[in-house]
């Protein structure tokens, strides 16, 4: 099949990498398994051969096609359509493993593991994406490095991170243009407590919105800016600090701090 360049098409053909998706799924038979823009079935290969159920997610026609005829039977079931519109929870899958379109990955992020306001309950046990290396590198970052941001803060509010292994262009076919990595991400039993977690979302977006700018000048048209000094001085931190110097730990301290304004 040929790889189409409107469905951000990539097709996975080393069998190093497969094996090591696969192995960080930790699959067990009866296990049942989203996977996401399966292609030609490389991957949706090995995870049926592994006992697992495999609920496929494919939004290329002429794909469908081609995986029906290739897999059948009991264990293989195939939604044709967006997964950014499908109805996850009547699914019942509870591990996802997938190599995603790159064009998708913020969006798509959301609709798995949800928002600081609205996680997704109840969470997959594990997922295995294979991901754009920048955005495995944002997700994974630690507080005061380039990559760290909003999008770090969220998914590390919602899950652990962990790398699986490098993918290089030559890995796929056609190669893309940037490198890749595949992350296991695994969502908190238990989410850490905050009063209100949409002013924390709040205080995020507008945080990091202009990065280079200091929190107090950052959150102004939130909080004024000496509530937010003396609050960085609660924290132990420095007046002048930008969102990136925070770790979630602080940002969750902050927000507790800051007074959220009322609602009219």
């Amino acid at each position: 099949m040929r790889a189409r360049k409107r469905f951000g098409q990539h097709w996975l053909r080393s069998e190093s990498v497969l094996a090591q998706i696969i192995a960080a799924a930790e699959l067990h038979a009866g296990d049942r398994i989203l996977e996401i823009g399966p292609g030609w079935g490389a991957l949706t290969r090995p995870l049926l051969a592994s006992g697992a159920e495999v609920v496929a997610v494919e939004l290329d026609r002429n794909l469908c096609s081609k995986l029906r005829q290739r897999f059948s039977g009991d264990r293989f079931q195939l939604i044709e359509g967006d997964i950014l519109k499908v109805d996850l929870a009547p699914l019942n899958c509870h591990k996802v493993v997938a190599n995603i379109p790159y064009n998708i990955t913020g969006p798509l992020l959301g609709h798995l593991l949800g928002s600081i306001a609205r996680p997704r309950r109840p969470a997959f046990e594990r997922l295995i994406l294979l991901v754009q290396k920048e955005i495995g590198d944002r997700l994974m970052a630690t507080p005061g490095s380039k990559a760290y941001g909003a999008l770090s803060v969220r998914v590390q509010f919602l899950a652990t991170c962990e790398p699986v292994c490098a993918v290089p262009p030559r890995a796929f076919q056609p190669p893309p243009k940037v490198d890749s990595v595949v992350i296991c991400l695994r969502p908190h039993a238990t989410l850490p407590r905050v009063r209100s977690p949409q002013w924390l979302e709040t205080l995020l977006k507008q945080g990091f919105a202009t990065r280079r700018k200091m929190l107090a000048n950052a959150l102004k048209s939130l909080v004024e800016p000496d509530q937010v000094r003396q609050a960085l001085l609660q924290l132990g931190r420095d007046v002048n600090s930008r969102a990136e110097a925070l770790s979630l730990e602080d940002w969750l301290a902050l927000s507790e701090l800051l007074q959220q304004p009322h609602q009219d």
